[in-house]
């Protein structure tokens, strides 16, 4: 039996491959730090460094393969006229502005405050906490932006 694989449905999945990668990781942060925070505070600082770090490595880099493979079907598809093509090029620039522009060095902030708060034993301030919110709530804003694009690229809504 010879299995016949199109170009274009191996672009569709590294696509999608590039979204779970680079924006799935998105949708588990808040859960880690509300994790990390009652197991062990201490492990704080490391962790809000990590973010920062796949934040810069692996969101900002899976989201230009998204545009690239997003950009190569919308032209083979001849699409770019379409709602859900629109769609997914304004949340995949708004969700890197999101995450490299505001997460990625907040997470920096949060790791800094983190050090400072925790040295010698102490507690997390209420500056650790008001930012800690500040993140969780744009955190989940990137979450539903993911989610609802998810939406409108599988249905292809507005076509």
């Amino acid at each position: 039996m010879i299995i016949a694989i199109k170009f274009n449905d191996v672009i569709l999945a590294v696509h999608i491959m590039a979204v779970v990668a680079a924006f799935g990781v998105l949708l588990a942060y808040p859960l880690l730090v509300g994790l990390g925070r009652r197991i062990d505070p201490r492990g704080l600082p490391f962790l809000h460094r990590t973010q920062q770090q796949v934040i810069g490595r692996l969101v900002t880099s899976g989201l230009v393969v998204v545009i690239i493979a997003g950009i190569y079907l919308a032209s083979e598809l001849k699409a770019f006229s379409a709602f859900y093509v629109q769609w997914g090029f304004v949340a995949a620039i708004a969700l890197g502005g999101i995450a490299s522009g505001y997460l990625g060095p907040r997470e920096g902030r949060l790791a800094e405050l983190a050090e400072r708060d925790l040295a010698g034993g102490g507690t997390l301030s209420a500056e650790y906490d008001a930012l800690s919110h500040q993140v969780r709530a744009v955190s989940a804003l990137a979450s539903v932006l993911v989610l609802a694009t998810v939406f409108v690229m599988t249905t292809h809504l507005g076509m």
